[in-house]
């Protein structure tokens, strides 16, 4: 079976193709055939003035156009996509939403944070690891950060926060919604045992990347803050030539990792994991999920 799920982000748009094979023993198997990223920068414009102009909504539709060819080519079956912080924020998002209907067939879902937080969770990470311990999702997108938590192999919150790179350096996050964020992690974390964080998203999967590290292995807490001071030392033309970053990662990396330490910090979380998992992973898990039925009934 071969599935595809489009991630509508507030900083990139993307596009995942997977095969999925089940396994009888072991259960079913995604296997990624491609992943395509576009950096459409919605929250740029939704995070100061509300909505999205009319040159970024060409390049949405755009965008779907290109996914739709593509998914054509590679025979897709099934399609999930979803939009979240910008176009949840855009005076304009169901507008836009429309259009891309009409013009390409493609239907896209906006989603609460707190369904983002589950479409991660459906990735199933803290399963694969020690059920004795505590896990903290970390998911750090352009307007939005989603929290899942997980002790003992039980749920026990996923939260949502409007606090993302892109408002961070839009300057729209204040005092106030940083101890919001602070209070909530303390006390609902409080009295749980060692908490190990997982992290999702771009910005610290390329800092995964940069640090060298063997996959599977986490990374310190303090590398984390290491890498931010390293980063908030030089320029965004530096940090592109110096780490090879392009243009729309160098300048949003310093405030995931501003959000990624933080919530580690309140959290009391020393280390953390990086599975190179994203929401189009969880959109794909889901979408299978929803498919059983129906092909059980066939």
């Amino acid at each position: 079976m071969r599935l595809a799920a489009i991630d509508i982000g507030s900083n990139a748009a993307r596009l995942l193709i997977s095969d999925v094979v089940n396994n009888p023993r072991t259960g079913p198997e995604f296997n990624k055939l491609t992943l395509v990223r576009v950096p459409l920068r919605l929250g740029f414009d939704v995070f100061e003035t509300g909505e999205i102009s009319e040159v970024k909504a060409i390049r949405v539709l755009k965008t779907i156009q290109s996914y739709k060819l593509l998914m054509d080519v590679y025979d897709v079956t099934k399609l999930k996509a979803c939009a979240t912080s910008a176009m949840r924020d855009a005076r304009n998002g169901p507008e836009i939403i429309r259009r891309v209907k009409e013009e390409t067939g493609v239907q896209i879902e906006i989603i609460s944070g707190q369904q983002e937080a589950s479409y991660i969770y459906e990735n199933h990470i803290a399963e694969n690891l020690s059920t004795q311990e505590s896990y903290l999702y970390i998911d750090v997108g352009g307007g939005s950060t989603e929290l899942t938590f997980f002790s003992d192999g039980k749920l026990v919150f996923k939260e949502s926060f409007n606090i993302g790179t892109i408002r961070l350096l839009k300057n729209q996050v204040n005092e106030s919604h940083w101890d919001a964020m602070k209070e909530f992690i303390k006390t609902r974390t409080k009295g749980f045992h060692h908490v190990t964080a997982i992290g999702t998203g771009g910005n610290i999967n390329k800092v995964f990347s940069i640090s060298k590290r063997k996959d599977g292995k986490p990374l310190p807490l303090e590398l984390l803050r290491d890498y931010y001071k390293e980063f908030s030392n030089i320029g965004l033309e530096q940090r592109m030539n110096l780490y090879k970053l392009r243009e729309d990662r160098a300048d949003v990396i310093v405030p995931a990792l501003l959000i990624y330490i933080n919530v580690m910090r309140w959290a009391d979380s020393e280390e953390i994991f990086v599975p190179k998992i994203g929401l189009a992973d969880g959109l794909i898990q889901s979408l299978y999920e929803e498919l059983q039925p129906a092909k059980k009934q066939a």
